[in-house]
């Protein structure tokens, strides 16, 4: 029972939650020896976990979104790049769970690269992650909101027969009220959120059964062939033909790029030891399958003059696919059934975004950290100012569909390039200086743990620099150059000086949020030796880091 591994002074915070009903004993005593007290409520059960991982990802409109990556490497790209690529994300997966098994919180990246990395880098490090991540996820919302925006505006286009072109101005406005609307639904829908999770999911499985299903049909006398699915290669690129190949990775890395959400729903989800890293596995591997099962079914029914269906009229190759097998009408009907699974993907990465961000102002980090740091009660115990701190961003990365196509297309490249190094750097710090003090949850890869971790590590960095290439070849123009690379390492290079500049006089990693009077005299000498931030106690001075002292919220010790 939890009672008999948690010191007395951990046992009142403990039972405080579970008397206001957030969280069971058992999982208030997990939270609490990481350092935090129970704040939120947990609504979720795994396969609610799994659900809002599943629900963002939104397979279908996520793969309709990122055919201009896929199919100018033609069927090879399209159905072998997404095989391939997904096998590697699930490697990714397999070394997260690992450390979501074992210290389930809903800062979890930052986190834990505070904890594994080394004192003199753990610091700096934590803020990069932390930041990184919630640019990702940020830029997650942006681009999902942003894909809304093309999907509903190709719905009419193909009610008006392509005699309509929706200026840049008119996207952005359906982009603004989406994220609005969000925004509202996030902020009062709360009570219900880990159930809608699972109507969300099964909105995902209608409108995948309802394409696998009606494509084949349609297109029954002008089907391709196996070789030509399995076996044809394509470039529509000036680029090398392999490596127009594996630019076609990027329409996976970004569609199974949000299993880290899981992560973040940490501190509201049931049985968190286990329902956090099979929630990452389930939602990897179903996209993983289905997916191949929808790249087959696609390349099976595309017109083979893949040009003419990139540069389709309607605005969205996924569109001229529906057209082209089952008419207008048939069009119509599915282009509106993608573009709500798609809206309701918006809603799903709100919400992980919006705790991501919670807990980084939790530990001071964020600008205006005291504003955004409170919990709504009356709403349900959610983080209702950094869900409005997060649509407001949105808002204004966003404009960048403003400028052009290119640097739109950058809001897509912003989020795998920011959750890639979210991601890696944690797994790296456990394997480098953090292994001794790693202890496995119930979820543990064994002795396989080490090389899936440098496996995912080489993967994510190379995701990195896939995500800053010209897609369109070597040779980019003004037009159609990939802003990425602009915008990730001004936003990492800038948190990196803003830490040396400012934060690194005051941040401190990770904060203690449990009461005082709840840890006892061992456990604030070992706080301070770790130098990390108690709420309510003076910083550590010379005399309190004499000597080493365990953390209360090491694995591998009992305080």
């Amino acid at each position: 029972m939890s009672d008999e591994k948690q010191p007395e002074g951990r046992r009142s915070s403990v039972a405080a939650a579970a008397a206001e009903g957030l969280a069971s004993e058992d999982d208030a005593a997990v939270l609490a020896k990481l350092g935090y007290k129970q704040e939120l409520r947990r609504n979720f059960t795994m396969i609610e976990v799994f659900g809002i991982a599943f629900s963002i990802m939104g397979l279908l409109p996520s793969i309709a979104s990122t055919l201009a990556y896929s199919l100018p490497a033609g069927p090879v790209g399209l159905v072998w790049g997404w095989f391939v690529a997904s096998g590697f994300i699930f490697i990714v997966g397999l070394a997260m769970a690992d450390l979501g098994s074992a210290m389930p919180t809903s800062g979890g990246l930052y986190w834990w690269t505070h904890f594994f990395a080394s004192p003199k880098t753990r610091n700096a490090l934590s803020f990069l992650v932390g930041y990184s991540n919630t640019l990702g996820l940020v830029g997650g919302l942006c681009s999902i909101d942003y894909g809304f925006s093309l999907m509903f505006l190709s719905v009419i286009v193909i009610a008006r027969d392509g005699n309509w072109t929706p200026s840049n101005g008119v996207t952005y406005a359906v982009f603004l009220c989406c994220v609005l609307l969000h925004g509202v639904l996030a902020s009062s829908l709360s009570k219900v959120m880990g159930k809608l999770q699972t109507v969300f999911s099964i909105a995902n499985f209608v409108i995948i059964a309802a394409t696998i299903i009606a494509l084949p049909i349609g297109r029954a006398s002008e089907r391709n062939d196996g070789k030509y699915i399995f076996a044809t290669t394509g470039n529509l690129t000036t680029w090398p033909t392999g490596w127009a190949w594996f630019l076609s990775w990027l329409s996976p890395i970004w569609t199974i790029g949000a299993f880290d959400s899981c992560v973040h729903m940490s501190e509201e989800a049931a049985n968190a030891t286990r329902a956090v890293p099979y929630g990452i596995l389930m939602s990897i591997g179903s996209c993983w399958l289905f997916g191949f099962i929808i790249c087959i079914v696609i390349a099976a029914c595309v017109n083979p003059d893949l040009e003419a269906v990139l540069g389709s009229s309607f605005g969205q190759p996924m569109a001229q696919i529906y057209y082209d097998a089952i008419g207008k009408k048939g069009a119509l009907a599915l282009m509106s059934l993608l573009f709500i699974v798609q809206f309701l993907m918006g809603l799903s990465i709100l919400v992980a975004a919006s705790r991501q961000s919670w807990a980084f102002s939790r530990d001071g980090a964020l600008p205006f950290s005291s504003f955004f740091r409170p919990i709504s009660r009356n709403l349900g115990y959610i983080p209702f100012r950094t869900i409005w701190g997060c649509v407001f961003l949105a808002l204004v990365l966003g404009l960048l569909c403003l400028i052009a196509p290119a640097a739109a297309a950058a809001l897509f490249s912003l989020a795998v390039a920011g959750n890639n190094l979210a991601w890696g750097i944690p797994i790296f710090c456990r394997l480098v200086w953090g292994e001794a003090k790693f202890k496995p949850g119930p979820f543990y890869t064994g002795r396989m743990s080490k090389p899936l971790g440098w496996t995912a590590i080489i993967f994510l960095i190379f995701g990195i620099v896939l995500s800053m290439m010209p897609v369109g070849g070597p040779n980019p123009t003004p037009q159609s150059m990939n802003y990425t690379v602009v915008i990730n390492c001004a936003v990492w290079g800038g948190s990196l000086l803003y830490y040396f500049v400012d934060a690194r006089k005051w941040f401190t990693g990770p904060k203690i949020t449990l009461n005082t009077d709840e840890l006892t005299e061992t456990q604030e000498a070992a706080l301070r030796a770790e130098g990390m931030e108690i709420e309510g106690l003076a910083p550590p001075n010379d005399s309190d880091t004499e000597k080493p002292a365990e953390l209360p919220g090491d694995p591998d010790k009992k305080a």
